[in-house]
């Protein structure tokens, strides 16, 4: 399951003239026409420009849809609001739906019709309306005096201004983002539907077959899919749930192709990946591999090895974790293999050489040296202050934050908190109070006490092993070592007895009557208040030291772009819509096994072992497989299940489409390959690679194993 990103190496682009590869970067599909058209025709597109984007005409874009802000990608595929994304995406709504009596994580959910879609809470699904631009519009009120903070108030009250007006009078949403660390800006102007149903998704034993064998790796074979339906009101706008909404009608929805795919056809993936930084100096990697991953793998790490304990000996245990251990595992590995392969492709080293090449070219001329001559240095400084404070900032937000489940909860209290000390709104504290019922509702039906516990401990006594000491919060002075001897166990144990945030029956029997002291007095809130004062006190300088480097990476990138004045540069990727295109192709990682560009369903029944969890798979699946019963989705004998390209793409870009030349959905983005976890810091066109669901093989359990082959009704086939 996928996060990844873009650089550009500097010194490729300062000694060949022909280096950018057509099928590197994530672009912008407003400047498709000025930037790509003409490589795309090139490799197989059969499209015009604005067959892909258009403000005026219906489009690809059209069909592209961001979940959640950009958690996830996914598509439209018929004029009935039908949605499809990966199942890792929908893996914690399938959960909130599941109990041990209807598990549909085990055993997948089907609707079979519209009325027995269920309703999904807090799942949202964005379109792009359009992209605008505005560079000159903001950089034309920067004046050169300006300071970080001068320079960020004036770019935030301008965006606003423009959104405004974007949006005035309709029901649209816009945002402001930069690019190439502000030296570019576009608005994006977006619609978003709040009224997301459940339709179907598989057994979790097809959708991540091999799950933790195989997350990150090729040959795969999981059908890794799952469909929502979005509903509008009856006036055709978006709405909250309501029985009385309909089915959304989209501007554009994907055909599909049931012809398959060969090596070396064109393929275009169109998403919202999340982020990256190629840009990143050498400064930044060494940070990376020294510090951040480090203590992520660390603290992740632990975290898993007490769930899984604890998910192993019960049932009911293991679906309420399912989500939470599935989300943690996958980053666990990504920066695991992350560490491993920028250490392995020597990209400290690459950058390093970017850097001697940059400062060759600066010192050419002495305009050039009175501009930049300073910034690696000052990109250096800056790093060197951010590491004074990047491991207690990676402890708070990983340990502590996403740590102890108990802290964090217990912090949501906070704005109650607030309200009842003033005790002047009532109708506010009404509100809050109503919220917090039905949240803690939701929330305790994934907790487990004891589990909790053995966490909060684990992470506690790693932060404070790990931190630095100057960096604790005062509760550790103040009550860990003065109350409970500097034993954090005693602590915890306390913590637990005694906070009212630790179970559901107290949350509830609080919230009848609720007191602001009561929560003040809470251990649990206590200590959360105290960790996260003292992040506010750290953070101030590292993100002053943040600020710099913004600053710095700015100028550094400006260099580059003026030294390369006729390149199309691509930006690095920041939650908005972007395009990737490349080809089918195979790989050799190693230069001694060649790996081929599919895998088969013969080969996924090959490897099914009942002996193993993550290995075994539906008795009805097998029935299929021993009858041969696979349809019209054979080509030469063979059941295709997933399939691998080589386009740029990230974190974000999960479940976004495999469209071929003539723009018809092929296939469905789940992964990268191992050697694609440096992607974020370097693309390597060579060895990372696109890992997808093969279409064919999607229909074919949604007909011949859901039997909810009047889905297939609903979709646009292409022969």
């Amino acid at each position: 399951m996928i996060k990844k990103g873009i650089f550009l190496l500097f010194s490729l682009f300062l000694f060949n003239q022909n280096v950018v590869k057509a099928d590197e970067g994530m672009w912008l599909p407003l400047l498709i026409n000025r930037l790509n058209y003409v490589d795309m025709q090139k490799m197989g597109l059969k499209l015009t420009a604005e067959e892909i984007y258009s403000v005026n005409n219906s489009s690809i874009k059209d069909a592209i849809v961001s979940l959640n802000d950009g958690f996830c990608s996914a598509e439209m595929i018929s004029k009935e609001g039908l949605l499809m994304t990966n199942h890792h995406c929908a893996y914690g709504f399938i959960q909130n739906h599941s109990t041990v009596e209807k598990d549909y994580l085990k055993n997948g959910f089907w609707a079979m019709s519209k009325m027995e879609e269920l309703k999904n809470d807090k799942l949202t699904a964005t379109f792009l309306i359009r992209m605008e631009d505005i560079t000159q519009k903001i950089l034309s009120q920067i004046t050169p005096g300006m300071t970080e903070n001068q320079r960020s108030t004036k770019i935030d009250e301008i965006s606003s201004k423009l959104a405004a007006e974007a949006t005035s009078n309709t029901t649209y949403t816009a945002t402001v983002k930069s690019f190439f660390n502000g030296n570019e800006y576009y608005m994006f102007v977006y619609e978003t539907y709040k009224d997301v149903r459940l339709v179907g998704a598989p057994p979790e034993s097809i959708a991540a077959f091999a799950d933790q064998a195989d997350n990150w790796r090729w040959p795969r074979h999981a059908g890794d899919f799952a469909f929502f339906r979005i509903y509008m009101s009856p006036d055709g706008k978006p709405a909250d749930y309501s029985k009385k909404n309909i089915p959304y009608v989209p501007k554009h929805f994907l055909p599909i192709s049931t012809k398959g795919i060969k090596k070396d056809d064109f393929t275009m993936v169109l998403g919202y990946p999340a982020t990256t930084d190629r840009f990143l100096s050498s400064y930044g990697v060494k940070m990376l591999l020294e510090q951040t991953n480090p203590s992520i793998v660390k603290i992740r790490g632990m975290k898993l090895d007490l769930m899984k304990a604890d998910m192993d000996q019960s049932e009911d245990l293991r679906i309420k974790y399912a989500s939470k251990y599935a989300r943690t595992d996958n980053y666990w590995k990504y920066f695991t293999g992350q560490i491993q392969v920028l250490t392995k492709l020597n990209v400290i080293d690459k950058k390093q050489k970017t850097e001697e090449a940059f400062t060759k070219w600066v010192n050419e001329t002495p305009k050039r040296k009175e501009i930049y001559g300073n910034v690696l240095n000052e990109l250096s400084k800056t790093f060197e202050d951010l590491r004074k404070y990047n491991v207690s900032e990676v402890y708070y937000k990983e340990a502590i934050n996403r740590g102890g489940e108990i802290l964090n909860y217990a912090f949501q209290f906070k704005d109650l908190y607030n309200e009842l000390k003033v005790g002047d709104n009532q109708e506010k504290i009404n509100s809050l109070t109503q919220n917090l019922i039905y949240a803690a509702k939701q929330y305790f039906k994934s907790y487990n006490l004891e589990t909790d516990k053995k966490i909060t401990l684990a992470l506690l006594e790693m932060y404070f092993e790990d931190v630095p000491k100057n960096q604790f919060p005062l509760i550790y002075e103040e009550v860990i070592q003065k109350k409970f001897k500097g034993d954090v166990k005693s602590f915890v144990n306390d913590m637990f007895e005694k906070s009212i945030f630790s179970s559901k029956d107290k949350v509830l029997e609080f919230l009848i009557k609720p007191d602001y002291k009561k929560i003040e007095k809470d251990p649990a809130y206590s200590t959360m208040v105290s960790f996260f004062e003292k992040h506010e006190e750290i953070v101030k300088p590292f993100n002053q030291a943040k600020l710099d480097l913004e600053e710095h990476t700015r100028l550094f990138i400006d260099g580059i772009m003026s030294l390369e004045k006729g390149k199309s540069f691509y930006p690095d990727a920041n939650s908005t819509m972007r395009f990737s295109y490349g080809k089918v192709t195979d790989y050799n990682p190693t230069g001694q096994k060649n790996y081929n560009y599919y895998t088969t369903f013969e080969e996924l029944m090959d490897r099914v072992d009942p002996n193993k969890q993550d290995f075994d798979v539906p008795e009805k699946l097998k029935e299929l497989y021993r009858d041969r019963d696979f349809g019209t989705y054979v080509e030469n004998g063979k059941v295709k299940v997933c399939f691998i390209t080589n386009n740029d793409i990230t974190g974000g870009t999960s479940g976004a489409p495999v469209l071929n030349g003539n723009g018809e959905l092929v296939g469905l983005v789940f992964d990268i390959n191992w050697e694609a976890t440096s992607v974020s810091i370097a693309f390597e066109p060579e060895l990372q690679r696109c890992i997808n669901v093969d279409i064919r093989y999607i229909l074919f359990l949604i007909e011949k194993y859901a039997g909810a082959g009047y889905l297939l009704n609903e979709l646009s086939l292409k022969k």
